[in-house]
């Protein structure tokens, strides 16, 4: 791979459910993007959904030697009112809330069922289970999940076994999952997808409510997803989503997570809008993130420049990009995206 194919890798960016539009198009192949995420909710059904997808894989990066890199195409589809994907071929999915009053082993099931769905789609990644817990009594005042029914319970315990249970589902339907938002957005009021500094004055780095991504490690979860909250007790001065602390610290060092750790939006959210682009994109790598998710496919080309400018003149962030382009290729050739010859 070429340096900017390489920082390509670390990118996911938007395209619409309804096709893939000039400006997505460019976003991809300019910036030599190897993931994007659907968005805008649809009801077509399968029939709709698989010629986007089919669409974005012929973006895929062209190599020598017969080497292939296919697409992470994903999307939202948790259930409740947080899935994006619906019509015929697409289960109505309840809420997590529901899903959390069903046993471990028929919500596994299930989501298999819902896994092989995305798959028949052309979608090889979700961006699903939700790991937070909303403690009895925030459930009205938590704006990101709580309000929204996203959590599978208001204990830890709870919310370990089913959300290892959906993710196992979908790992069995070949569809990579994706644990969310660590490290946990059910002790907080606002959402950073809305609000300005949000944040957490609860979670310690031995908290109880880390329960659910720690079993999501153990269970071998490809990807996990940081949040934007700052975690005063954690790190005061940084949002997690470019916390050294909490990305190499706590989940990579207390957690033992060797997958890839992906951004939450760092596009159009507001909880980062008092950083630039390009900025966004170097602290999250910088502090041992390894793709950066923006719903914006403008922020691409400004991000990657970054990227490249930073990895020009600075070893340390070089070593951090093929740390980071290690993880994310290794997950795709394990999800069987990457093959040679």
């Amino acid at each position: 791979m070429s340096r900017a194919q390489q920082v390509g890798q670390l990118f996911m960016t938007a395209v619409t459910t309804s096709g893939l539009t000039s400006a997505e198009a460019t976003a991809i192949t300019r910036g030599r993007v190897g993931a994007v995420i659907l968005i805008r909710h649809t009801a077509g059904g399968t029939a709709a959904v698989k010629p986007v997808a089919e669409r974005v894989q012929t973006l895929a990066p062209r190599l020598e030697g017969g080497v292939t890199v296919r697409m992470l195409v994903s999307t939202d589809q948790e259930g409740g009112r947080v899935q994006v994907l619906n019509g015929p071929g697409f289960s109505a999915i309840p809420s997590a809330v529901s899903q959390g009053t069903w046993s471990a082993s028929r919500l596994r099931s299930s989501a298999a069922g819902w896994g092989r769905q995305l798959a028949a789609a052309g979608a090889n990644m979700n961006l699903a289970p939700v790991g937070d817990t909303v403690p009895p009594g925030l459930k009205d005042v938590n704006a990101p999940i709580g309000r929204l029914d996203r959590e599978f319970g208001d204990d830890p315990a709870t919310v370990a076994s089913h959300s290892t249970a959906f993710l196992r589902g979908m790992l069995q339907a070949g569809v990579i999952p994706t644990v969310k938002h660590f490290p946990g957005l059910g002790r907080v009021t606002g959402n950073t997808d809305l609000t300005a500094d949000v944040v957490d004055g609860t979670t310690t780095r031995t908290d109880p409510f880390l329960r659910p991504f720690r079993d999501a490690v153990h269970a071998g979860v490809p990807f996990v997803m940081v949040s934007s909250a700052v975690y005063t007790r954690i790190d005061p001065g940084h949002q997690a989503v470019f916390s050294t602390a909490v990305i190499r610290g706590l989940l990579r060092g207390s957690l033992g997570f060797k997958g890839a750790v992906i951004s939450d939006d760092l596009g159009q959210a507001v909880a980062v809008s008092d950083h630039t682009p390009a900025q966004r994109a170097l602290d999250f790598i910088g502090a041992g993130g390894n793709m950066v998710l923006t719903v914006k496919p403008g922020d691409i080309a400004p991000m990657t420049a970054a990227v490249l400018g930073r990895m020009a003149d600075n070893a340390a962030f070089r070593k951090d990009v093929a740390d980071s382009v290690r993880r994310v290729l290794t997950a795709k050739r394990n999800a069987g995206l990457l093959t040679c010859g």
